[in-house]
């Protein structure tokens, strides 16, 4: 085997661990969502495996990064009260019953 012969095999063997890599992450997202940083380099695998191989992967890091999603500077400032807890419900007082009229 020469030279050029293994680098197409190491090539191919690459190409399947990041299919397989991209298939790993695809299944965690829709199981229980990715963060935002491993949503990016799922976007780029993606892009490496169908698109343009010479891009570097910071490019499609980079180009992948923005899923349109809003910035923890966005969710925060919405000014949404916070949820009560349980301990909250228990502290306050019952409502009172309603009284049913009588047949």
């Amino acid at each position: 085997m020469d030279d050029a012969e293994r680098l197409r095999e190491r090539l191919r063997e690459d190409e399947k661990l990041l299919r397989r890599a991209e298939k790993a992450l695809t299944e965690i997202k829709v199981a229980q969502g990715l963060s935002e940083p491993h949503a990016s380099l799922l976007a780029a695998l993606r892009i490496r495996l169908k698109g343009d191989a010479g891009s570097s992967l910071e490019d499609l890091l980079t180009a992948a990064g923005d899923l349109g999603k809003p910035g923890l500077d966005d969710l925060l400032s919405t000014g949404e009260k916070p949820k009560r807890s349980l301990d909250d419900v228990l502290a306050e007082k019952p409502k009172p019953k309603r009284e049913w009229p009588e047949n």
